[in-house]
């Protein structure tokens, strides 16, 4: 156990060298490390929203938004179905409550009107055991010819789930657009996403950019009235009034079915307006809106075609020839910010849900100051008591495993450092707790090799005996913390897996530096000193 072959030796010298070189940067500013070689690590430690402070959001889906939309939804696509055959005649078309409904007029078709109907209940999973598929929507029939479509419960949670995991890739694409490092975006219970991001500087942008769906949608505006008019009286069929973004609002009827989404958009970027030099929002179509938006120019020209967001005309430009690049430009009493921010949500994609913020907290970063300035302190405290009464137990080797103590604090803030995990409040807690665990393994080899000394082994044997017998119960013991670990992590969010983190980075750093780096320590100074009784 005390030959090392010189291999070994250089390995585990690298080790310890990385492991200082990663931590070095967190010694120095910004604009120091700028002027560092670039071979040179430059990366800092990641910390958390309670150290660096930022902003903290919980949002919530708006259920019942997501069911009226899917339920008018719902009641375009039977319409489009029914009408597939001329010879079933309906009348009562439309949601009610939390139902899509339509009455058959002849009775004699119901079964046929039923039929046909029947794929809308939208199967979603299909079971592998012959049991029943899971539906959407159930659909009923009465007597009197009435069809109605509701969520079934299955249904309806498999949506919300659904629902979740979409908002949240598009909620982080949104924040990466910000440039805000290592946010933290996670399910909370069943419909609710949490967003922590540190160092945000301006919380207000990031509720606004995260409150709004960006339902972006792009309708013709029909010409056949004015939007007054239809106000007053009834829009065609086939139409909708839509209000500007302006201030005061202006109506505007437009085709109630889009020509194009947003889903089809690849690029969104800020630009200026050469003429005005105001600012204005380019826009560029995948291949297939390319071609979709070429056909409406060429069809259209002369025609106002509006571009709507949540349900809001942001621009409603006349087509003044064929625009055949599939891309476009929406110009508006824009600032900087508010051109860049419209960038940002046209890019990240739209929610598939309207998102509520039920609880919201904006955390200074003198909060975290004073955190960082007592986990220093309590790590101060705690390694100095560590190293006094490692030397006063155990002589010239307390000093050595305070040599791996401090090497084991090295190892955590490098992989740290170099994994740019996120440092919490708790994680400082698990560094803590690490340094006053740190020197258990140490203690267990002394005390074995005491026992092997008094058994009356020489000291190379007692020493060689010491690290054999007591490897088996330090992997034992951190093994057992690592499953704790593994488990905080899994189980966890937000601070608990920055305490599991930083406690499993320990557990690794604890053995190789209290067993292996304390062990070549020992055999070098046996080599060099070859002592003739134990100096414990």
């Amino acid at each position: 156990m005390l030959h090392f072959a010189r291999w070994k030796i250089v390995l585990i010298v690298l080790v310890v060298a990385a492991g200082v070189l990663m931590t070095l940067p967190n010694f120095f500013s910004a604009k120091q490390l700028e002027s560092w070689p670039d071979f040179l690590p430059k990366n800092q430690m990641v910390l958390g929203l309670d150290l660096r402070g930022g902003a903290y959001l919980l949002l919530e889906i708006d259920k019942q938004d997501y069911v009226d939309k899917r339920m008018k939804a719902l009641v375009s696509e039977i319409r489009t179905t029914l009408r597939d055959d001329p010879r079933i005649g309906y009348t009562g078309l439309g949601v009610q409550g939390d139902s899509a409904q339509v009455r058959i007029r002849d009775l004699t078709r119901l079964d046929e009107a039923e039929e046909r109907l029947q794929p809308l209940v939208n199967p979603l999973v299909s079971n592998l055991f012959g049991g029943q598929p899971v539906n959407e929507f159930g659909l009923t029939a009465t007597d009197d010819g009435l069809i109605r479509f509701t969520f079934t419960e299955e249904g309806l949670d498999d949506r919300m789930t659904s629902l979740v995991q979409q908002s949240i890739e598009v909620i982080r694409r949104r924040v990466d657009e910000l440039g805000t490092t290592e946010p933290n975006i996670q399910r909370q219970g069943t419909d609710r996403i949490l967003v922590e991001a540190p160092g945000e500087s301006d919380p207000e942008r990031l509720k606004d950019i995260l409150g709004q769906t960006a339902q972006l949608t792009f309708h013709m505006v029909d010409t056949s009235m004015s939007a007054q008019q239809a106000l007053q009286n009834r829009p065609p069929v086939g139409t909708m009034v839509v209000m500007s973004i302006d201030d005061p609002p202006s109506p505007y009827l437009l085709d109630e079915v889009p020509l194009l989404t947003g889903e089809e958009l690849v690029d969104a970027q800020v630009g200026f307006d050469p003429q005005t030099n105001e600012p204005i929002v380019t826009f560029r179509f995948n291949q297939t809106g390319a071609r979709k938006f070429a056909q409406i120019t060429a069809e259209n020209i002369g025609r106002p075609f509006a571009i709507v967001l949540d349900d809001e005309v942001i621009s409603a430009p006349v087509i003044r020839g064929i625009i055949p690049g599939g891309t476009g430009q929406i110009s508006g009493s824009f600032t900087v910010d508010a051109a860049n921010d419209l960038a940002v949500l046209m890019r990240a994609g739209a929610l598939p849900a309207k998102l509520t913020i039920i609880e919201e907290r904006s955390i200074g970063p003198g909060l975290g100051a004073d955190s960082i300035e007592a986990g220093k302190l309590a790590s101060i405290i705690a390694g100095a008591a560590v190293i006094v009464f490692m030397i006063l137990a155990y002589g010239r080797f307390g000093m050595i495993a305070d040599l791996a103590l401090m090497t084991n604090i090295f190892l955590i803030f490098g992989a740290l450092t170099m994994l740019q995990a996120t440092l919490t409040l708790p994680g400082i807690a698990g560094i803590v707790l690490t340094i006053g665990m740190a020197v258990d393994a140490n203690v267990l080899i002394f005390e074995r090799i005491r026992e092997e000394a008094r058994a009356g082994r020489s000291v190379i044997s007692a020493i060689d005996a010491g690290y054999s017998r007591a490897l088996g119960t330090i992997l034992d013991a951190n093994i057992t913390t690592l499953i704790a670990a593994v488990i905080l992590f899994q189980l966890g969010s937000g601070p608990v897996r920055g305490f599991a983190v930083t406690l499993a980075i320990g557990i690794f750093t604890t053995v190789f530096s209290a067993f292996t780096f304390s062990r070549l320590l020992v055999a070098l100074w046996i080599r060099r000193r070859r002592p003739s009784k134990l100096p414990i």
